[in-house]
């Protein structure tokens, strides 16, 4: 049977050797990118200086420059023995993109030689076939026309895979008529905003500041299991997640592999993708096991938001790769195993300026202290206005299984700001005044404030781990992201509610002023109003508590379990204004990629419902059904030797009972068919979205539940699928 080869092949795998080179990592990281000191040894000391400035303004690079620009790449890349080169996109598939072309190229005149060549048109522009791309509508099959554009603000990298080099461009993707077609058009745009929006604010407290840029820490959760096991289950390979498996009698009810010792060939593996992540400059710094049996996490330096969000796209394709080189395979599915956690990707979100401030820290100084306060509230004021779109942007059929699960926040969006920050909270709402200010208790109000926030607040506050969207001493920690996801769409999300607020706060501060209010009186009383407002998100208990749903109904909290309603969310007017009126996406771009989520939720509901008939019918109910003859036979052996009927009630019994469990199988694999094909002629991506999930999904548990009860009886040597004891623990 191919269950107990593979078994047979796990178990007796030999880890793989890793080769690491002998000097320390800081001696071999990014040696694989393009980064401003290696494009300083090969351009022109002028022409550096005008990328530089170029990339750290958000300005753009005339093609003069860009054609030096791509000389000095290619020498670059050929050195490191690159033969092609790529432009490397996120397309709003979830993954990333990428179409290899040549540096070499022949002699036309048929002299049978040829030369390398990379032009400043072939950096700045490509032209990837559109029509085979998620669009939402926007392009049609016979419109195939797209193009991708160089950001210059992510540094170009080489791929290695096996003895293949290619230099990776990073690119936005754009349609022919200029809608964006992927994840980091609207993200560059949002920061771009942001930045516009915080720096007014920033700069009165700090002249010197010049920009303000937001920055991402992800933490990545991933499951890994033996390929010759993982391969043995089609509903792995496939869906990426066990549609059927019934819990073994140890999941991680001991805690005891969380922050366990990583078993000897999962090291291995580690050693082995840091190596790589190293090299391609991704601050890769921590590793550990996670609670569930068989999960592990790992975890980057802070980056600037864009570089962060390319970096786990490419973290994601380098687990996967190296994985696959150890014989292993990398589950990033947020739910791969029912009955124990998930996986998520906890974004960790704050803003800092050119001057090295992160925003959300708190500081030595009443006024720097002031600073955060006037961030730190108008971050609650913003996920307070705009909490449904938050939720929106982290809503996705792999989610739907793990929030409000007893691993991941539920999904009410609220906030959590710890002991000292409340009471801060309730000091500035309580003591502000109406009216104009007194000087002297601004300034009493300003020293109170510096008392309560202690200097290492980080080291102070408390964690709550339900919360979805947490303050963690430095920074806000939203919780609620899937494993799977592109980090891109949550924090566009955030940046573009942050500068929406900030645009909003400094007009109300404006106002106050132009009325005889002084600066730090309007501030004040601006903070005063948001934290008034946005009472109703602050939650510090526990989330998953029934009696928090009830208390979040009654503050007008929402609580939309399904990604099909959650999606909902985009479409609203209030939405619509959000997104265009601050130049992030176009109505049409909105509409067009909250189509495509739809579609993407009906697609992955609908491969895992025909994976499910499919495991259910050929291998389920086969081997229900061999198990149950060789019980009938045994019964008629035992009544032919004359054992009374008493004695074989039991197995009498055990014979009825798979032979309901088949039936009840077969009947709702078959009304599941039919629901299926009821939704499948809808046109409308919204209407078969939630017929998909309230006709078709709700099969789901019904086959699994009776397909588990039968894997409980059946005998071993008959069960056709790797059971999760074996793909958990076996590694």
């Amino acid at each position: 049977m191919e269950r107990f080869t593979a078994l047979d092949e796990a178990i007796n795998r030999e880890k793989i050797d890793v080769k690491f080179p002998s000097a320390r990592i800081s001696d071999y990281f990014a040696t694989n990118v393009f980064t401003l000191d290696t494009m300083k040894r090969y351009l022109a000391k002028d022409i550096f200086k005008r990328v530089k400035s170029a990339i750290a303004g958000g300005k753009k690079i005339d093609r003069e420059t860009a054609n030096q620009v791509a000389a000095a790449m290619k020498a670059w890349a050929i050195e490191k023995n690159a033969k092609s080169f790529t432009h490397w996109f996120q397309p709003l598939t979830g993954a990333t993109a990428e179409k290899h072309d040549s540096f070499f190229v022949p002699d036309i005149n048929g002299g049978g030689n040829g030369i390398e060549t990379f032009s400043g048109d072939e950096l700045v522009q490509q032209e990837p076939d559109a029509s085979s791309f998620p669009s939402g509508g926007i392009r049609q099959t016979f419109e195939a026309r797209g193009y991708t554009a160089w950001d210059p603000s992510s540094p170009a990298f080489i791929m290695e895979i096996g003895e293949g080099r290619t230099l990776c461009i990073p690119t936005i993707f754009v349609s022919y008529t200029g809608e964006a077609l992927d994840y980091k058009a609207p993200l560059l745009k949002s920061i771009n905003q942001l930045d516009e929006a915080a720096l007014p604010i920033v700069r009165m407290f700090d002249r010197h500041a010049t920009r303000v840029t937001s920055t991402l820490g992800w933490e990545q959760e991933y499951f890994l299991v033996d390929e010759a096991l993982f391969f043995s289950r089609p509903d792995l390979v496939l869906s990426g997640r066990t549609v059927i498996g019934q819990s073994p009698a140890k999941g991680q009810q001991l805690d005891d592999h969380y922050f366990g010792a990583i078993p000897e060939r999962v090291y291995a593996f580690m050693l082995d993708f840091e190596q790589e992540a190293h090299k391609l400059g991704i601050p890769v710094r921590t590793r550990h096991n996670e609670v569930a049996p068989g999960q592990f996490e790992l975890a980057p330096m802070f980056e600037e938001a864009n570089i962060a969000v390319d970096h786990n796209q490419l973290i994601m394709d380098v687990l996967k790769r190296v994985a696959q080189r150890h014989k292993l395979r990398c589950l990033l599915h947020e739910k791969p195993f029912a009955g124990i956690n998930g996986s998520g990707k906890h974004n960790n979100w704050s803003m800092a300026t050119d001057t090295g401030k992160n925003l959300l820290s708190p500081g030595s100084t009443p006024k720097t202290n002031l600073l955060f306060l006037t961030f730190f509230v108008n971050v609650i004021k913003a996920v307070y206005d705009h909490a449904d779109v938050l939720r929106a942007a982290i809503a996705s059929a792999g989610n739907d299984h793990r929030l409000g699960a007893n691993e991941a926040p539920p999904a009410i969006i609220s906030i959590f700001v710890g002991e000292h920050l409340s009471q801060v909270l309730d000091e500035v709402a309580s003591r502000v005044k109406h009216g104009k200010s007194d000087e002297k208790a601004n300034a009493d109000l300003k020293m109170d404030i510096h008392k309560i926030i202690p200097d290492l607040l980080k080291d102070n506050t408390d964690r709550n781990r339900t919360s979805p969207f947490a303050f963690t001493g430095n920074k806000f920690e939203i919780r609620a992201v899937g494993s799977s996801a592109n980090c891109a769409l949550p924090i566009t999300v955030m940046n573009t509610i942050m500068a929406n607020q900030l645009k909003a706060f400094k007009k109300e501060m404006d106002d106050l002023i132009k009325d005889g209010e002084s600066k730090d009186g309007a501030l004040l009383r601006v903070l005063r109003r948001c934290i008034n407002t946005a009472k109703p998100i602050l939650f510090e208990g526990d989330n998953y508590s029934e009696a928090w749903a009830k208390e979040a109904e009654k503050r007008g909290l929402n609580n939309v379990k399904a990604t099909p309603y959650a999606l909902d969310f985009f479409e609203t007017k209030k939405a619509k204004k959000l997104f265009t009126s601050n130049g992030v996406l176009s109505e049409k771009e909105l509409e067009a990629r909250t189509e495509i989520y739809y579609e993407n939720y009906v697609l992955k509901i609908q491969i895992e419902a025909r994976i499910l008939g499919e495991i259910a019918m050929t291998q389920v109910v086969p081997a229900a059904v061999a198990y149950q003859n060789n019980l009938i036979e045994n019964l008629l052996g035992l009544k032919e030797l004359g054992v009374k009927k008493a004695a074989l009630a039991s197995q009498t019994a055990l014979v009825e009972t798979i032979s309901e469990r088949i039936s009840t199988i077969q009947e709702n694999v078959h009304a599941m068919i039919e629901a299926r094909k009821k939704a499948n002629k809808l046109e409308d991506a919204e209407k078969k979205a939630k017929v998909y999930c309230d006709e078709v999904k709700p099969y789901f548990d019904t086959i699994r539940y009776h397909c588990d009860k039968l894997e409980l009886v059946i005998d071993n040597e008959m069960w056709p699928l790797p059971k999760y004891r074996e793909l958990l623990f076996v590694r």
